[in-house]
């Protein structure tokens, strides 16, 4: 499902805060890419985000996995009109092939996630954690790196 016009300026909106106030991503140069109520995919360029071999640098590659599951879960928050706190408790990356060229990262709900229980938790309790997946894709189409991370919104209330 393709979000509206409205969400859309949301989510581009979000973007436009995520490089105004973390200088990391303003350096990155990250974009918005796509996005859904399930998916939401960040873009970076090669250029500022080389290491020494002439390659995607790695702390380039996890930082915009982390920021778009981050994205992904203040997104839904913000699109339900909750106001709270989302931070990566824990994660796990994996890199599995150089990338030589610009790249991005998708970020969607882990298998067995669903927003219907986050929600219920946070209305319950007033935290929820989430578990998100996210990818960048390679030359071939495989993976080039993976982010497992469990996000955890608190109500600022």
């Amino acid at each position: 499902m393709t979000l509206t016009d409205d969400a859309t300026t949301r989510a581009q909106q979000l973007i436009q805060f995520i490089r105004d106030e973390i200088p990391l991503a303003h350096t990155m140069d990250l974009q918005l890419g796509e996005c859904s109520d399930d998916m939401l995919s960040l873009l970076a360029p090669l250029a500022p985000n080389v290491n020494d071999k002439g390659c995607a640098f790695g702390g380039s590659l996890v930082s915009l996995m982390t920021l778009s599951g981050w994205a992904l879960v203040e997104l839904a928050l913000r699109r339900l009109g909750h106001d709270c706190d989302v931070f990566v408790a824990e994660s796990t990356v994996r890199y599995l092939s150089p990338l030589w060229q610009d790249f991005r990262s998708e970020a969607r709900l882990s298998a067995d996630a669903d927003w219907a229980t986050f929600f219920n938790t946070l209305k319950a309790r007033g935290r929820a954690r989430i578990e998100v997946a996210c990818v960048v894709p390679g030359e071939d189409g495989k993976p080039a790196a993976t982010l497992s991370a469990r996000f955890v919104a608190k109500r600022r209330d």
